[in-house]
């Protein structure tokens, strides 16, 4: 990034911190603080070790400094101002969740868009969301969009905040399905022997309820409307997919799930030794469909330092913006989270990587050269690495 370009980005980026009115997170005082200032060359230097008393108000703070990124730590402390993590005197840290479209699974980098990558991402987040309300019944949370490729959830229940790297490495194998064994999902009960038989049976099902089973339930009752809706020849070469799975098993499996479907919605899995059998690879399909792909050392890190909401991100030009919970189907990042202090204005700048832009409800191609565009286009090209300030 030439000297030029980060002077500008730097001046208007203090101009956005001048009118913006930022929120401290609860129990700011006790955190420690870190930035990344605007500095000469292709590194960055992280400013950290801070407490609230050594920046001041926080938005003085941001309008003085102008940094390029803002942080605070998940972890609360006796002293955030200590240089070494043994001298702050850890109390609690809030359960912290990361999700980066560029560790997505389903993005392919080089081919997915940037709005592509954020719209895969968002899937994700209410993936996390349903673990995190429903399987856990947390109440206390905070969906921010991290103004670059993802999202942040901070959970601040009292009840969790005191969990070390152990405890909280098992809430991460959770929702990540790490681990997951079919048979554990299963609920097996011994009922009496039926058609003559003295000897008692097993009945297994799967619970329609919550928690991981009743996610494998669903992607197995949503496997079996398929079958049901095709041919049967095609039903029957779609089930010998499945490895020891033959005509015969798959004949079997297919007639035991069409004749049985109101027991197969109720949970029973039981209907045939083969239905069975395909029911164990779709549950591992499930997992594979339905985990939440988090960034996993965010999660278990009581130390973490996180992006503060409010502020920019230096790599978009776009906020660090907090989401209320019903307005995540809406929110668009590449337009709800342009900063209105670069909106109303044209800039020049000078492309040099030219190529597809999607950018606040738009999407055009930019050549390599001298543009003169709307600011808020210019700041994200130039933060993005994709140009340079013009001169005017």
């Amino acid at each position: 990034m030439e000297s030029r370009t980060q002077t500008y980005l730097r001046g208007r980026f203090g101009d956005h911190y001048r009118q913006a009115d930022i929120s401290p997170p609860p129990a700011a005082n006790e955190r420690e603080w870190g930035f990344i200032p605007w500095t000469d060359g292709p590194g960055e230097t992280m400013v950290r070790h801070r407490s609230l008393l050594d920046l001041g108000d926080v938005e003085a703070f941001l309008g003085r400094k102008k940094p390029r990124h803002v942080y605070f730590s998940a972890g609360r402390y006796d002293d955030p101002s200590a240089s070494s993590m043994g001298e702050k005197g850890w109390r609690s840290s809030d359960l912290v969740f990361d999700l980066d479209a560029d560790h997505l699974p389903s993005v392919t980098l080089g081919e997915d868009t940037y709005a592509e990558m954020l719209a895969k991402c968002k899937d994700a987040l209410f993936r996390l969301l349903d673990f995190l309300e429903n399987d856990f019944g947390f109440e206390d949370l905070t969906v921010v969009f991290s103004g670059g490729r993802g999202y942040h959830v901070h959970v601040r229940d009292e009840g969790i905040r005191g969990l070390e790297r152990d405890a909280r490495r098992e809430i991460v194998d959770y929702v990540r399905g790490i681990g997951l064994e079919f048979d554990e999902l299963v609920d097996v009960e011994t009922v009496a022997g039926t058609s003559g038989r003295s000897s008692p049976a097993e009945k297994r099902t799967l619970t329609t309820e919550g928690g991981w089973s009743a996610r494998a339930h669903r992607h197995i009752l949503a496997e079996v409307d398929r079958l049901r809706e095709m041919d049967e020849d095609d039903a029957i070469a779609r089930l010998r997919q499945y490895d020891g799975i033959g005509e015969g098993k798959a004949t079997a499996a297919l007639n035991a799930a069409r004749d049985n479907y109101d027991r197969v919605a109720a949970g029973n899995i039981d209907v045939h030794s083969a239905f069975y059998q395909i029911s164990k690879v779709l549950a591992l399909e499930a997992v594979a469909a339905d985990n939440a792909p988090i960034d996993e050392p965010v999660t278990t890190d009581t130390n973490r330092l996180i992006r503060l909401p409010g502020s920019l991100h230096g790599g978009s030009g776009l906020e660090v913006q907090r989401i209320d919970r019903d307005a995540i189907e809406a929110f668009d990042p590449l337009s709800d989270a342009v900063p209105e202090t670069f909106r109303g204005h044209e800039i020049t700048v000078e492309v040099t990587e030219g190529g597809l832009v999607e950018f606040d409800g738009d999407s055009f191609t930019v050549e390599a050269g001298h543009h003169t565009v709307p600011e808020h286009v210019g700041v994200f090209l130039m933060a993005r690495g994709r140009a340079e300030k013009g001169a005017e």
